[in-house]
């Protein structure tokens, strides 16, 4: 059975490993903050505890159970800040950093401070550090969506498939919408770079016509 005093100190410092790692999602602009993080933390933690000494308490293997249900309600959690719109998944590492969060709470819960320590600057240097590397590798990319009209929707796709096959850009997603005029609304989802960017804008508008575009820094 453990003290108060080790009750409150496994908190506290649950407490506080949350809140770092919640605070570069606050730098980001992200989902899933300070308060989230720390509360994800805090409530596996205490959990952890609760799970324990119920063990002790009764004798059987009601912790155990508590702790599975841990795993399963940080998944939904998760979950639940995944957000999906044309075709491109976002949240993914926000979601990831969710569950790797409860994770960290659930160490501390059983006393392991120097893991769930170097766990919590380990989360940190994925999140910042291999995130330069990530835009250098990719340079820079994002997602890019054109809108553009045809009467020829077909000999639009097959240009357009030729011109991204030169230029080594990803189609994404695509959408043709019959129109009451005729004509065909095409819809696309491309990921490139600034310059492709700038590539597509110069040559699309020979494909089709009324071209209108739009683009995110990928969210994660």
């Amino acid at each position: 059975m453990l003290s108060l005093h080790e009750i409150i100190v496994r908190l506290t410092v649950a407490a506080a490993l949350g809140a770092i790692i919640g605070l570069e999602r606050v730098v980001r602009r992200r989902p899933a903050g300070v308060r989230t993080s720390l509360f994800v933390c805090l409530a596996t933690a205490l959990f952890t505890i609760l799970s324990n000494e119920l063990a002790h308490r009764f004798g059987d293997s009601s912790g155990t159970r508590i702790a599975s249900n841990i795993v399963q309600g940080i998944g939904f959690l998760g979950a639940g800040v995944i957000l999906q719109a044309r075709g491109s998944i976002t949240g993914l590492t926000t979601a990831a950093t969710i569950f790797v969060v409860g994770a960290v709470g659930i160490t501390i819960g059983e006393g392991m401070f120097g893991l769930g320590i170097f766990s919590t600057l380990l989360i940190i240097i994925v999140l910042v550090a291999l995130r330069r590397v990530e835009r250098a590798v990719i340079k820079r990319k994002r997602l890019f969506h054109y809108t553009l009209k045809t009467h020829d929707p077909a000999d639009l796709l097959d240009r357009l498939l030729d011109l991204l096959a030169r230029e080594h850009m990803q189609l994404e997603d695509l959408d043709v919408r019959d129109l009451s005029t005729g004509e065909h609304e095409v819809r696309l989802s491309i990921v490139t770079s600034l310059d492709g960017n700038r590539l597509l804008l110069r040559t699309l508008p020979h494909l089709g016509k009324n071209l209108r575009s739009s683009t995110h820094e990928p969210v994660d």
